[in-house]
C-alpha cells in the first residue's frame, strides 16, 4: 500500500502545526492520518480495497448489513458480498458485460442497488446512477454523456428508458434475484486498474447543466481510505439510515463506507420526515445521513414530537452548509446528539473536509478540516493570490480523490482542473486552528453597491425563524444597487409572518447593506438531490416572468 501523506514538514518547507499551512507555498496541508492506498497503477478495483478492510472490523460476517425499512428484510455482509460476487459473473457470462462497459442505473433507494454497484465496479464496468425523479428527455442527457449499454432499474421506471444494446434488467424482479443467487459459472473477473474510470456521476447542476463526473476507482478508494484513516472503535456496528439518495455522491460514498466499516444500513425507498422518524425509532437508528434541510426541519417545535430517538448518537451533515443558528437549535433540541459536518463535491468524490470526533463536532458554523491526504489553497478571486489563514478566497483542493474530469468536456474540466487542484467555486476560510469555513458559492453571491453578501448566512438567518419553514435567498437586479437580495419563504402551515416582519427580522442581525430587500412567499424551495438550493431556478422564475416589479 502507498502512504499518501501530505503532511511531511522540512526546514525548507515550514508548516504551522495548528492550521497545516505552509507560509512559503501558500498551501495548507492536512493534519489528519495518512491514507493507506494502492499505487495508482495496482491492479486492485474499489470493490475489492473496500472489502479487504472489513477484516479491520470486529463483527462476523453475519452481521446485518442492510435492511428494508418497508419489509423489514435483512441482509448480512456474508450475503450482500457472496450476491455481488455472483452476480458479478453472471452480468459477464450471461448479458455479455465487460470492462469499459458503462451501465445506467436508474432506480430509488433499494437494497439491489447496493449489490449491484459493487457487482459492477468489481468487473470495471463503469457505474452511471441518475435521479429516478427525472423526466425521459432530462434522462436523456445523462444517456448522450455516458452512453450506457445496459440499463438497471425498477418496474415502475422502465418507461422512462429506451431501449439498450445489452438490454434493461429490472431490479425489483425474479431475473435479477436468480442473477444475484444461482451461479452458472465459475469466470474470472477481469483485471480493474486504479486508474480506470469507475464511475460517472452528476454534477449538481446548481449554476448550469449537469456534467458527468469521471471518478476512478482510485478515487473511490481514497475516499474509502480518508473513513479508514479515522476509523474509531465502537462497541458494537454502527445503525446508518441513508436520506440521501443513492445516485448521489454523498449516499454513493456512504455506502462504500458503510461496507468498508461494518456498519448496519437501514435503506428507506421514499424520504419523508414523519416516515424518517419512525425508521429511527423502530430500527434505533444510531447515525442519521442528512442534509442541512433535514437538520432544520427536526429542530423545529413539535416536529418529532411522540417520537423515541434515544438511540441516536450523531448526524453527518453535508451537500450544503449548516449555519451556526440552525446547529444551535438542533443541539439545544438534541444535546446527546453529534453534527458531524463535511464539505466535498461530486467533483472531490464526495468529502474531503470533516469533522472527526466530539471535541471538534462542538463547533458550530464550520465543516471540519483537511481530510487525510489533501491539500488545499485559497485563492483570491480578483488577484489570483493564494490566501493566508483568515482570509476569504476560492477554495482549491488538490489529492487523490479529485475526479479524472468531466465526460466529453475537455473545455470545462481545463477551466476546473488547474495543474491538479480543483477549483471549487466556493467562497471558503481556514481559522487559527485549520477549521474550514464556506461562506457561499463564487457565483452566488449578491453584488450590493460593492459590497459582496453571502445569501447562504441570510438563508440561515431566515430559517432560524420560528414561523419559517424554509427560506432561500437570490441576487434581485437593481438600477441603483445593481443588486439586492430578494428572499423566498416558506411559512410554517397556519402562520401569518408578513414580510415587513421578516426584513426587520434580519435587519436587526446584519450590516445594513446586507437586509433583505423584498420578501416573495411560496409552497416550497427547490433542491438538488444533495439539499442544495436551486437558485438558478428561482432566479429565472424572477427574471423572466418578471413576477416582480422592479424595486
Amino acid at each position: 500500500m502507498e502512504n499518501n501523506n501530505t503532511t511531511k514538514m522540512s526546514t525548507t518547507n515550514p508548516m504551522d502545526s495548528k492550521t497545516g499551512f505552509n507560509p512559503i507555498s501558500k498551501t495548507f496541508h492536512s493534519l489528519r492520518p495518512p491514507l493507506n492506498i494502492p499505487p495508482p497503477n495496482a491492479t486492485i478495483s474499489a470493490a475489492t480495497y473496500t472489502f479487504s478492510l472489513r477484516q479491520k472490523a470486529p463483527w462476523s460476517d453475519s452481521t446485518t448489513a442492510f435492511i428494508d425499512s418497508t419489509t423489514s428484510q435483512q441482509l448480512s455482509h456474508f450475503n450482500f458480498i457472496q450476491r455481488s460476487k455472483t452476480l458479478a459473473k453472471n452480468l459477464i457470462t450471461l448479458r455479455g458485460l465487460t470492462k469499459g462497459h458503462t451501465a445506467l442505473v436508474l432506480s430509488p433507494n433499494i437494497i439491489e442497488v447496493p449489490i449491484l454497484y459493487f457487482a459492477l465496479l468489481s468487473i470495471g464496468v463503469v457505474v452511471s446512477p441518475v435521479n429516478p425523479v427525472y423526466t425521459p428527455s432530462e434522462i436523456s442527457h445523462f444517456l448522450n454523456l455516458s452512453k450506457p449499454v445496459i440499463a438497471f432499474t425498477t418496474s415502475f421506471l422502465s418507461h422512462k428508458l429506451p431501449k439498450f444494446s445489452l438490454g434493461t434488467i429490472l431490479l425489483d424482479s425474479s431475473e435479477f434475484d436468480s442473477l444475484t443467487t444461482e451461479a452458472v459459472s465459475s469466470t474470472a473477473l477481469p483485471e480493474v486498474n486504479q486508474l480506470d474510470v469507475a464511475a460517472i456521476l452528476y454534477s449538481s447542476g446548481t449554476t448550469g447543466k449537469s456534467k458527468g463526473v469521471m471518478l476512478t476507482h482510485r478515487n473511490l478508494t481514497a475516499s474509502v481510505a480518508a473513513y479508514d484513516a479515522i476509523r474509531i472503535p465502537t462497541e458494537s456496528p454502527s445503525v446508518c439510515l441513508l436520506t440521501v439518495p443513492f445516485f448521489h455522491v454523498y449516499g454513493y460514498t456512504y455506502l462504500l463506507k458503510s461496507v468498508a466499516m461494518m456498519d448496519t444500513v437501514v435503506v428507506m425507498e421514499r424520504f419523508g420526515l414523519g416516515k424518517m422518524l419512525v425508521v429511527v425509532e423502530r430500527f434505533r437508528v444510531t447515525h442519521l445521513v442528512a442534509v442541512p434541510p433535514v437538520v432544520v426541519a427536526m429542530s423545529k417545535e413539535g416536529a418529532t414530537e411522540g417520537h423515541d430517538l434515544a438511540s441516536l448518537k450523531c448526524v453527518p451533515c453535508g451537500g450544503a452548509p449548516l449555519g451556526k443558528e440552525n446547529f444551535d437549535a438542533f443541539k439545544s433540541k438534541f444535546p446527546q446528539v453529534s453534527i458531524f459536518q463535511g464539505y466535498g463535491l461530486t467533483e472531490s468524490t464526495a468529502g474531503v473536509i470533516r469533522i472527526v470526533g466530539p471535541e471538534e463536532a462542538s463547533r458550530a458554523g464550520t465543516t471540519g478540516r483537511l481530510g487525510s491526504g489533501m491539500e488545499a489553497k485559497v485563492m483570491n478571486p480578483n488577484t489570483g493570490e493564494a490566501m493566508s489563514p483568515g482570509e476569504q478566497g476560492e477554495l482549491w483542493v488538490r489529492g487523490p480523490p479529485i475526479m479524472k474530469g468531466y465526460v466529453g468536456d475537455p473545455l470545462a474540466t481545463s477551466v476546473t482542473l488547474v495543474d491538479g487542484w480543483l477549483r471549487t467555486g466556493d467562497i471558503c476560510y481556514f481559522d487559527n486552528e485549520g477549521f474550514v469555513h464556506v461562506v457561499d458559492r463564487l457565483k452566488e453571491l449578491i453584488k450590493y453597491k460593492g459590497y459582496q453578501v453571502a445569501p447562504a448566512e441570510l438563508e440561515q438567518l431566515l430559517q432560524s425563524h420560528p414561523k419559517i419553514k424554509d427560506a432561500a435567498v437570490i441576487p434581485y437586479p437593481d438600477e441603483n444597487a445593481g443588486q439586492v437580495p430578494l428572499a423566498f419563504v416558506v411559512r410554517q402551515p397556519q402562520s401569518s409572518l408578513g414580510e415587513a416582519e421578516i426584513i426587520d427580522f434580519i435587519a436587526k442581525q446584519v450590516a445594513p447593506y446586507k437586509k433583505i430587500r423584498r420578501v416573495v412567499f411560496v409552497n416550497s424551495i427547490p433542491k438538488n438531490a444533495g439539499g442544495k438550493i436551486l437558485r438558478k431556478d428561482l432566479l429565472d422564475k424572477i427574471i423572466l416572468q418578471r413576477t416582480l416589479p422592479r424595486l
